[in-house]
């Protein structure tokens, strides 16, 4: 079974920028669809970002395109995602999952494996 750690979250100003990792332990890294999820205060979890596993093809939900940036290293088990020109919006626990079978999908019961989760909280 795939573990997954992230790291990376913190306090920062509205504008300011962060990168997240995720960092795997296990066999099945390679071969999986990656995905970041967020959750803030009081809302569902929400998709945020997906790669897919030779990082040909990813997908963004509308309010992270052009500011945000997923990525992946194989060699390393490891998942990024770089957030740029932060909104206080983006406030939110966040996670990475991953799918071991089938394509990018942005719903979170698709996700067999997931992190513990980051807090970012960015101040207005």
């Amino acid at each position: 079974q795939e573990q997954l750690v992230e790291s990376g979250g913190g306090l920062v100003q509205a504008g300011g920028s962060l990168r997240l990792s995720c960092a795997a332990s296990g066999r099945t890294f390679s071969s999986s669809v990656l995905a970041w999820f967020r959750q803030g205060p009081g809302k569902e979890r929400e998709f945020v970002a997906a790669i897919s596993r030779s990082a040909d093809s990813t997908n963004y939900v509308d309010s992270v395109k052009g500011r945000f940036t997923i990525s992946r290293d194989n060699a390393k088990n490891t998942v990024y995602l770089q957030m740029n020109s932060l909104k206080p919006e983006d406030t939110a626990v966040y996670y990475c999952a991953g799918r071991q079978f089938g394509r990018i999908t942005t719903s979170p019961q698709a996700y067999n494996y997931w992190g513990q989760g980051t807090q970012v909280t960015v101040s207005s």
